[in-house]
């Protein structure tokens, strides 16, 4: 704890209890915490954008990002454990999409975010 020295105590008191109150489990601050490692890397953003566009094959990615098959694999399956894409089956063919309108709107969000003015 902190030594702060506030002028009005009593509102202090209300407001640091309406935090707590409201403050997850530690469980959901991990997840949570995994799920931003997951969207801080450079390629897996690439990947995220490029499937909010449409949904691709692995090849088709590797294509895109000018990456080699592996490279995308490997990342697709640490997006696959996030939660963040998903893929089906046709044939032989598999194909990647993101997985729900939240992570379309985590793209958009950061997107809006970096392009905004000031």
């Amino acid at each position: 704890m902190s030594n702060i020295s506030c002028s009005d105590t009593q509102k202090h008191a209300v407001n640091v209890a309406k935090v707590q109150d409201g403050m997850l489990s530690e469980r959901n601050f991990l997840f949570m915490a995994e799920l931003f490692k997951a969207l801080g890397d450079y390629t897996r953003v690439r990947i995220l954008y490029a499937l909010s566009i449409h949904e691709l094959c692995v090849c088709a990615l590797a294509e895109v990002l000018d990456m080699s098959q592996s490279a995308i694999s490997h990342q697709l399956r640490l997006l696959r454990a996030a939660k963040l894409v998903r893929y089906r089956k046709e044939g032989k063919n598999v194909f990647y999409a993101l997985d729900d309108d939240h992570v379309r709107s985590l793209v958009t969000q950061g997107l809006d975010h970096i392009l905004e003015d000031g």
